[in-house]
């Protein structure tokens, strides 16, 4: 979601802060912003992308050695320039037409902000933006004594909620304070320079050498020298990471947009994510990992959006194959009700950033519960998720760039596929003829999913159709049921059709009342043991004049005629079917939204890592 970046330097850091500032371009954001120490504070912001911010740092020729910047997702406040980071502060007795001596960029949520806002007004401090984010740059300052990482300390005692913050102050020009309490905040280490950012990928190509700072951490950022304190104050010891983070990866090559070219990498991802699996065992998974699996009795799978998705995929397999009971939680919500904890539960969490907060609060509230065995799917090694889960299986999908995932979900399906095959070898549920079936299934993923890609012809002439439409409905049953779920989601969030999903079986139930001509309804139609239900389901729909739209297997005998549009998948693929049937849903959501002119990475509102509840 939004995204830090911070330096002091000896030599003018702009450049190194606003070239952070493209690479976490894909997170998503509404505007941006850049500030320096130049004899004073120097600010320039914008609400339009990172490149107009670079031409009017230009114009304005804005240069320094010490500086934050950032990107803004709205949360308080609407896009505006005025609620744009970084704020300055502008206490009693400043000049009202010229900065004050305090800055700050934040991610994050202050919770007590309202409060805080009276407090400070009270004492003669004055707010120019809607922002929940002024009232930490006034709350600095109020506190500033001489000494800006004492007056940070100070003030995040008095902060309620999640947040990773950058400030630097002109009385103190060589110095840059950040602290972090549930948003994620990384320093780079330079040579006679520092860093900050909220991902190490903003400072690729400037350093590899990354410190991941802890819940509650403190960093005093100066020339040649670094230092850092934990939630009690205390002085606190932090590995320092060779970290590799890649840019190259944004790289659109012949492709239109992100989501195309990742859509696309999707066989070489499968392929990656799978390399070096021989065969089944614990130790895919982690140290310790065939001990935990021999405990667990039942699993607990957190995720949100997409990610949650894969996870209700995922129960169909874990209680299907390795017979475990499996419950899926969408991690906003876990946390804020009563469950039953069980601490023979093993607990999942699914996510492509490995930041998610919702996703870090619900496993942090899970284990506050007593259910210590945790194991995360993630992309990213480096993540909070990854440090925080006992267990890990890293999918390489690579950096995603486009909002809407695809290579991820897709990657994350097979690491959840090998977790169900795990657990079913430790509970005596897979003999080596079903090792062997499956493992052989698996390594053909890539060849089924450059045949399913080759379909894309078929889906663009579908997208032409839907194009026109502003609603529509995905069907599906059983284990693609949550690919219906994911390929309605996809349309959603580029296309902006309204689009939802259901289990087939529920069309009498309501949804039925929907049906029209003007009412495209897809249907992922597999050869399996529910296909004849199915096609009962898809009579009820012509029956009221609806049109479908048909993902059939080549043996499902449904054939194109009046009111039905059939696209026939290249072969059956059992239990890893979800896998190839998501594909053309992707595919006719990114052609939908090329036909209505839609911004396909970054579709509107919405973010690509979700740092804030």
């Amino acid at each position: 979601m939004c995204g830090i970046v911070g330096a002091v330097s000896t030599r003018n850091i702009v450049p190194i802060l606003v070239q952070g500032l493209q690479r976490l371009e894909y997170r998503g954001y509404d505007s941006c912003g850049v500030a320096v120490y130049a004899d004073g504070l120097k600010r320039a912001r914008s609400t339009d992308r990172v490149a107009e911010l670079m031409d009017q740092v230009a114009t304005e020729g804005i240069a320094g050695g010490t500086g934050i910047a950032h990107t803004r997702w709205a949360t308080h406040g609407a896009p505006a320039v005025h609620n744009a980071h970084p704020h300055f502060s502008q206490g009693p007795g400043d000049n009202p037409s010229a900065p004050g001596r305090v800055a700050v960029v934040h991610n994050g949520i202050i919770e007590n902000h309202d409060e805080l806002r009276a407090a400070l007004k009270a004492k003669g401090y004055k707010f120019h933006s809607q922002t929940d984010t002024e009232v930490i740059v006034h709350l600095v300052d109020s506190l500033y004594e001489g000494d800006l990482f004492e007056a940070v300390k100070a003030a995040v005692k008095q902060l309620h909620g999640a947040y990773a913050i950058a400030v630097f102050c002109k009385d103190e020009p060589h110095r840059v304070v950040g602290a972090r309490a549930g948003s994620p905040l990384v320093l780079g280490v330079g040579k006679e320079e520092n860093f900050l950012a909220s991902d190490a990928m903003a400072l690729a190509g400037v350093t590899d050498q990354i410190v991941y700072l802890e819940e509650g951490d403190v960093v005093d950022l100066q020339l040649g020298r670094y230092w850092i304190v934990d939630k009690n104050h205390k002085p606190a010891q932090r590995i320092v990471k060779t970290v590799q983070a890649h840019s190259g990866a944004a790289e659109l090559g012949p492709y239109r947009h992100y989501m195309q070219k990742e859509i696309f990498e999707q066989p070489r991802a499968i392929a990656d994510t799978l390399q070096g699996v021989d065969s089944v065992m614990p130790e895919l998974f982690g140290d310790g990992a065939h001990k935990i699996f021999q405990e667990v009795d039942s699993v607990l799978i957190l995720a949100c959006g997409t990610s949650y998705y894969a996870g209700c995929t995922a129960k169909y397999w874990l209680e299907s194959i390795a017979k475990i009971p499996t419950q899926v939680e969408i991690a906003s919500e876990y946390r804020y009700r009563e469950s039953v904890p069980n601490p023979k539960t093993l607990v999942v969490t699914i996510t492509q950033s490995g930041e998610t907060a919702d996703t870090l609060a619900a496993l942090k509230h899970a284990r506050e519960l007593g259910m210590q065995h945790t194991l995360t799917v993630c992309n990213v090694s480096t993540s909070a998720m990854v440090r925080e889960c006992k267990l890990a299986y890293l999918t390489r999908a690579g950096v995603e760039i486009g909002v809407a995932s695809t290579k991820a979900f897709t990657t994350q399906l097979a690491g959840l596929f090998l977790l169900a095959l795990t657990l079913a070898q430790t509970r005596g549920h897979l003999t080596e003829t079903q090792e062997a079936e499956h493992l052989k299934a698996m390594r053909h993923l890539p060849t089924a999913l450059q045949a399913v890609l080759a379909l894309e012809p078929q889906v663009i002439s579908w997208a032409e159709d839907f194009a026109a439409k502003e609603n529509a409905l995905f069907l599906g049953r059983g284990l693609h049921y949550p690919i219906a779920l994911e390929g309605a989601l996809k349309l959603k969030e580029i296309t902006y059709i309204h689009a939802e999903a259901y289990a087939a079986g529920e069309l009498k139930h309501g949804p039925l009342a929907l049906v029209t001509s003007e009412m495209p309804v897809v249907t992922v139609a597999p050869n399996d043991t529910l296909l004849e239900k199915l096609k009962s389901n898809m009579q009820e729909v012509r029956a009221r004049g609806g049109v479908l739209y048909v993902l059939a297997d080549s043996d499902t005998k449904i054939e194109n005629s009046e009111g039905i549009h059939v696209i026939r998948m290249p072969e059956h693929y059992g239990p890893l079917s979800p896998l190839l049937h998501v594909v053309p849903l992707q595919l006719l959501a990114y052609h939908t939204a090329l036909a209505r002119g839609t911004d396909v990475d970054k579709p509107r509102n919405l973010a690509k890592s979700v740092t804030v509840e």
